[in-house]
């Protein structure tokens, strides 16, 4: 079926003190989006695709749901390709003043939310405050109304190779052997996984990996502390407002690219999403790499981040469809259980894509059965 492209904006206003984006004047974020469409046909119902750095109106997912037959809006917050100070509670106003664009310019009804990969905790944390408004600010204590916000629950929610969360996501990929970030490259070798002479070689012992997994919340914890003081030390100086951006190695660390028993599935061993994961450890796409104070604890603390799929999706009430691929590379098939057992509505589903890849790349001809999966979920609900 052949599609329109129709890119267009928004702006908003945005009240607070900080900026964290380059260009345009403050009180005000522009907000850029893409809407593909049948060339042909309304729809009272759009999918709503966004993720906290955005770029993704042309995934193979967004646009095999336009092909299909849907309406689909892909919507880049004012972080679009550059999470280095993101905010993760700012994600959800930009997304919620899309909801309401939406509404208003297109005259849209119902909004399903797609959350394909980092956009599934995106979405469930959107969603949580949708329905129960709490937050009035950002963990690091600034000023952020997301309870008067007036955000609109979105009427379902699609998980699409979503992983739990940012802030999970990277403490199981934090490399636990650096125990001195002023000296990234000592390493402890025992919890080195990537050192030939690790004494912990796969198939990883159970202990093996429990103290694999502590340390790593324990690095994560060690960050997060750190940060916290120098907030402090700024404000105690009479600069509340200043920031500090600092880098983060070792990012790709995780026994499952190691060891292929670890969260057993269809994905070749020795691999994730970015290639080979000794290299992305240090590389310069590593997660998280180059961040801020506020935005790690916003976007990658493992205790401070608001934005926990687990429990946001524990506090909602609207349908929600979970698809795992199986070979994923980067959203492995625990953190497809883990949402879908976490979803407080009733009204779920999980349906399993085997030997589909994060991208639909190695595969291509398993996006069609995906497609065809979440079209049936959405006929049956009425959308």
């Amino acid at each position: 079926m052949a599609v329109v492209r129709e890119p267009y904006g928004f702006v908003h206003a945005d009240t607070s003190k900080l900026k964290e984006v380059y260009g345009g004047p403050t009180g005000q974020v522009f907000v850029e989006c893409m809407r593909i469409r049948p060339e042909t046909g309304d729809s009272k119902t759009v999918i709503l695709f966004s993720h906290p750095v955005g770029g993704g109106a042309f995934l193979p997912m967004v646009n095999a749901m336009a092909r299909s037959g849907r309406h689909v809006v892909y919507c880049n917050p004012r972080y679009r390709g550059n999470d280095t100070a993101l905010i993760m509670e700012k994600c959800v106003l930009d997304l919620g003043a899309c909801i309401a664009d939406l509404k208003q310019r297109f005259g849209y009804e119902k909004v399903v939310l797609g959350g394909w990969s980092g956009g599934g905790s995106l979405s469930l944390f959107y969603q949580d405050q949708a329905e129960h408004p709490t937050l009035t600010d950002t963990p690091s204590g600034d000023p952020l109304d997301l309870a008067g916000a007036g955000l609109q629950p979105a009427d379902a929610i699609l998980l699409l190779a979503a992983h739990i969360s940012r802030s999970v996501t990277m403490t199981e990929w934090l490399d636990p052997s650096i125990l001195d970030e002023e000296k990234p490259f000592e390493r402890d070798r025992e919890l080195n996984i990537y050192d030939p002479a690790c004494p912990n070689q796969p198939p990883y012992s159970d202990e093996f990996v429990a103290r694999f997994r502590a340390a790593q919340i324990a690095r994560n914890r060690r960050i997060t502390a750190r940060v916290k003081q120098t907030l402090a030390d700024l404000k105690a100086a009479g600069e509340p407002d200043a920031e500090r951006p600092f880098v983060v190695y070792g990012t790709m660390s995780d026994v499952r690219w190691t060891d292929p028993a670890q969260d057993p599935s269809d994905r070749p061993p020795g691999t994730c999403y970015l290639g080979d994961p000794k290299i992305v450890n240090d590389g310069p796409v590593g997660l998280g790499r180059f961040t801020t104070l506020r935005s790690w604890l916003s976007q990658w603390s493992y205790d401070e981040s608001r934005a926990n799929g687990v429990v946001n999706a524990g506090r909602i009430s609207c349908p929600v469809l979970v698809i795992n691929n199986t070979a994923d590379l980067a959203c492995t098939p625990s953190h497809a259980q883990r949402l879908y057992d976490a979803v407080a509505s009733e009204d779920k589903e999980i349906v399993q894509i085997k030997d589909a890849d994060h991208y639909y790349s190695s595969r291509k001809d398993l996006l069609p059965t995906a497609i065809a999966a979440v079209e049936d979920w959405l006929v049956r609900h009425g959308f």
